[in-house]
């Protein structure tokens, strides 16, 4: 049977809806998407519990979830297991009808689960569909400021980095030009040194030569 989403949301605001779903067989809806439409989905199954009277969670129900586009010869954009409860996403990568499909399975072992015909069988599937920006904004809003808070701590530690390397490039230059300057000295001084030994050398030799001289004299 084909059921439509939209029967029971309007536009992007998301209602919870359940319903149930007999043993294997899978529950589809169908839904006319537009082009980039953003599309979170969160779930949970349940199955009769005899003791409580109840619908429960179990531990042993599995949902498998498929996504195709029905206007694109049934081009499958989710495949996903999980466990009984959950959430799954897409995008609509261009406008057309998609077909959103619910498989589940139980290891419990409990007998008549397989049938919602027969009394208190089947599973209860609850389904909450956001569909549009605003919804989505607003469900998960915690965890977009998250992740807008992550980047911009990210963005944060990298301008220190940036700045910390600006600042060992500065300090570098800086150690540079004063090696540059100490060694300009060195070499000065070295010259000067040779100059001045140079000189004295020469001085000697020339006492000396007019010692030797008036020594020959007397």
């Amino acid at each position: 049977m084909r059921a439509l989403l939209p029967l029971a949301m309007l536009g992007s605001v998301a209602q919870a809806l359940y319903f149930f779903i007999d043993g294997t067989t899978p529950k589809c809806f169908f839904e006319e998407l537009p082009k980039d439409t953003l599309v979170v989905g969160h779930y949970n199954a349940e199955e009769w519990d005899d003791n409580t009277r109840s619908w429960s969670k179990h531990d042993g129900i599995s949902i498998y979830i498929s996504v195709d586009e029905i206007f694109d010869n049934d081009h499958r954009v989710v495949s996903q297991r999980g466990s009984s409860s959950g959430r799954f996403t897409f995008t609509a990568a261009d406008a057309g009808e998609h077909k959103i499909c619910f498989t589940p399975s139980s290891s419990s072992g409990r007998p008549g689960w397989l049938s919602a015909l027969q009394p208190n069988g089947g599973i209860k599937l609850t389904l909450d569909l956001a569909i549009g920006s605003s919804e989505i904004e607003s469900t998960d809003k915690t965890k977009l400021m998250d992740i807008s808070q992550r980047v911009r701590d990210l963005n944060a530690r990298l301008l220190d980095i940036r700045r910390e390397q600006i600042f060992q490039r500065e300090r570098e230059a800086e150690f540079r030009d004063q090696s540059e300057s100490t060694n300009s000295r060195v070499v000065r001084w070295m010259f000067i040194q040779i100059v001045v030994l140079g000189i004295t050398c020469a001085w000697q030799l020339s006492h000396l030569r007019s010692f030797f001289i008036k020594q020959k004299l007397t």
